[in-house]
C-alpha cells in the first residue's frame, strides 16, 4: 500500500475522525428535526417553508443565529462526506466476502452523495445563493429529453424506492443497533434510543419510498412535473384518506430519526 493510501487509512481509523463523525451526526440530526417540524406544520396547514432538506436550511437561516448554524451544519455534513468516502476506499477490511464488502462500500458512496447534497444545500443557503428553485422536476425534465430518458427516470425511481425499503427493513429488524455501542443499547436510555431508531428508520424509509414513487409515476406518464422531492411527496400524503394523521406520524418519525442521530453520536460504533 502506498504512503498516501496508508495516511488516508490512518485518518479513517483515527480518534479525530470519530469526533468529526460525531459532529456530523449531530448536524444530521438537527436537519431531520427541522424537516420533521416542517412536515408537522404541513400536516396542520401551516406551511411557510418546504418540508425538505433545503426547506430546513432556509427555515433555520431565518432564526436568530441561523446563518451561523447553517454554516455549522454545512461543515458537519462535509465531515460525514469525508467519512463515507474514506469508508468507500478503506472500509470493511474484516469482510471476507469480496462481493459483500464492495456492496457495503457502494452503500457508503451513496451515503456520501446524500450527505454531499445536504452540505451543498447548506452552503448555498449560507452564502445567499439558495433562493433559486431548480427542483427535481426540472432535473427529471432534462433526463426525459435524453435518449432512453424515460427508462432512466423510472430506474432512478425504483432505486430510490429500493433505498426506502432498505431503511424500513433496517428499522423493523433493528439492524441499526450495530451503530450503537453496548452502553447505547442497554438500560432505559438504550431502550429509548432503539425505539427512536426503529420509528425513525421506518418513517424515513416510507418518506423516501414516496419520493421514488413520484419518479416512477413521472416515467410512466412521461410527465416530469409528476416527479418531486420530499416536500411534494409529503403533500401527496395529505390527499389520501386520513392523510393528515398519516403525515403527522411520518413527521414525528422523521424527528425520531434525528433523535437517533444524537444517540448515535453519543454512543458511536463503527
Amino acid at each position: 500500500m502506498s504512503t498516501p493510501s496508508r495516511s488516508a487509512e490512518s485518518v479513517h481509523q483515527s480518534q479525530w475522525m470519530d469526533w468529526a463523525i460525531r459532529i456530523g451526526l449531530v448536524t444530521y440530526g438537527v436537519v431531520h428535526l427541522l424537516v420533521g417540524w416542517l412536515a408537522l406544520q404541513l400536516a396542520f396547514g401551516d406551511k411557510e417553508d418546504q418540508a425538505s432538506n433545503s426547506g430546513a436550511m432556509h427555515y433555520l437561516a431565518q432564526q436568530p443565529l441561523g446563518g451561523f448554524l447553517v454554516w455549522v451544519i454545512a461543515i458537519g455534513m462535509v465531515f460525514l462526506v469525508i467519512w463515507r468516502l474514506l469508508e468507500f476506499g478503506f472500509g470493511y477490511p474484516e469482510e471476507s466476502d469480496d462481493k459483500k464488502r464492495w456492496r457495503k462500500r457502494a452503500t457508503s458512496l451513496l451515503k456520501a452523495v446524500i450527505y454531499g447534497a445536504i452540505a451543498f444545500s447548506a452552503f448555498t443557503t449560507a452564502t445567499g445563493d439558495g433562493g433559486g428553485k431548480g427542483g427535481s422536476d426540472s432535473m427529471t425534465a432534462k433526463l426525459m429529453q435524453m435518449s432512453g430518458g424515460q427508462l432512466i427516470v423510472g430506474a432512478v425511481g425504483l432505486a430510490i424506492i429500493g433505498y426506502g425499503i432498505s431503511l424500513v427493513v433496517r428499522g423493523w429488524t433493528e439492524k441499526f443497533r450495530e451503530n450503537l455501542d453496548a452502553q447505547g443499547q442497554s438500560g432505559q436510555d438504550g431502550s429509548a434510543y432503539v425505539l427512536a431508531g426503529k420509528v425513525g428508520y421506518i418513517a424515513k424509509g416510507i418518506a423516501i419510498g414516496l419520493v421514488g414513487g413520484l419518479f416512477v409515476y413521472a416515467a410512466i406518464t412521461h410527465d416530469a412535473k409528476k416527479s418531486g422531492g420530499l416536500d411534494q411527496a409529503l403533500q401527496k400524503v395529505l390527499q389520501v384518506p386520513f392523510g393528515q394523521a398519516l403525515l403527522a406520524a411520518i413527521a414525528i418519525g422523521i424527528a425520531a430519526y434525528g433523535i437517533f442521530c444524537f444517540a448515535r453520536a453519543k454512543h458511536l460504533s463503527r
